[in-house]
């Protein structure tokens, strides 16, 4: 197990922010009436908000940005880190991070990091800077978490298109000495990485006028190589066989019953097939495992904190929970966390136009 134990370090609150534009299964042309249906029934995704052109990942995650802040009452000039998570950043260079130090008025001060980890990329934020700020060296820091994924698919393939949603989250950290430890199991099987690729996209296979020429793959997916790409089966198989064993190898690294000592799991909302073998397979309690794929699809690392604000927001800004993460995706990567909260600041969803 790669663990980490981040002490010191509590999670002061979380905001939210969607595309003001809602898209229904029933309204893809490659879906009849009862192929909708049946998608609807067995995936779990009825609705996704997608952003238009001019809204980058960047623009969702200042305004959830500047919610969070002002909600929290914090001073900008204490914050000491902001990262930004995301595989839609504005620019291949510079990083978006330090677009948004500006943006938002940060010190010059200010850490700034950008993390392109995809779905485990929650995770993947609080690990790196959470172990940053645990000696105490900075007390306060902003992560943000997001993507527009929806135009890394191409409109015509129906194998990616329907999965995904647009969204971003502002994570709030503050240095404290009695805060719970949050601890960290991470795994990687990077010799899986042709499972969830976006083909010519970087250096390795860079965009030439050959990219952008669509290939019909048969059943519905049309794409070209400038497009995301899923092996179904192959992320399918991942997704339920190395997550549930992560999941009951925490809880008993952590001595912990999965019935009476953790509140919620909490598990990257992929599609409805994957988190029901999930908890099957790990043998969890259906009824402390929330969802709200219905309405937002699939957001990438986004995922988990909005699940947190749509689900479970009463609870968390009123009382202590005891949860427990899992997310998979990009990598292939892997992660389970175990969050011990105190009341905190939730936002109301924000939507952009």
């Amino acid at each position: 197990m790669a663990l980490f134990n981040i002490k010191n370090v509590a999670l002061r609150g979380i905001s939210a922010s969607v595309p003001n534009n809602q898209v229904n299964t029933c309204s893809f042309d490659f879906f009849s009436g009862d192929d909708a249906k049946v998608f609807i029934d067995t995936v779990g995704i009825e609705n996704r908000y997608v952003a238009p052109d001019h809204v980058c990942a960047s623009d969702l995650a200042y305004e959830a940005a500047e919610k969070l802040i002002s909600e929290l009452g914090w001073d900008k000039e204490e914050i000491g880190i902001l990262a930004f998570e995301s595989v839609t950043a504005d620019y291949r260079t510079p990083p978006t991070s330090c677009l948004l130090q500006d943006r938002l008025g940060l010190p010059t001060s200010c850490f700034t990091v950008d993390l392109p980890m995809g779905c485990c990329g929650c995770m993947y934020a609080i690990t790196i800077v959470g172990n940053m700020m645990s000696a105490g060296c900075v007390k306060k820091s902003i992560l943000l978490i997001g993507d527009t994924i929806t135009r890394m698919s191409s409109p015509y393939d129906k194998s990616r298109v329907p999965l995904f949603g647009d969204a971003a989250v502002a994570l709030a950290l503050e240095y404290d000495e009695t805060a719970e430890p949050i601890i960290v199991d991470f795994n990687t099987f990077g010799k899986g990485y042709q499972a969830l690729i976006t083909p010519h996209s970087g250096f390795r296979h860079q965009v030439t006028p050959a990219s952008f020429e669509y290939e019909d793959f048969g059943n519905g997916v049309v794409r070209a190589p400038i497009h995301s790409v899923i092996n179904g089966m192959d992320v399918f198989s991942f997704a339920i066989t190395k997550p549930p064993k992560a999941i009951n190898n925490l809880l008993e690294y952590c001595h912990l019953d999965k019935e009476k000592d953790i509140d919620y799991y909490l598990i990257h909302q992929a599609n409805k097939m994957i988190i029901d073998k999930i908890v099957k397979k790990a043998k969890l309690p259906e009824e402390k495992v929330p969802y709200n794929l219905k309405d937002f699809a699939n957001c990438g690392g986004a995922s988990i904190p909005l699940l947190m604000l749509t689900n479970l927001k009463d609870e968390l800004q009123s009382s202590s929970k005891t949860l427990l993460l899992s997310s998979f995706g990009l990598g292939l990567t892997w992660g389970t966390m175990l969050l011990r909260t105190n009341p905190m600041v939730i936002t109301d969803l924000i939507k952009v136009d």
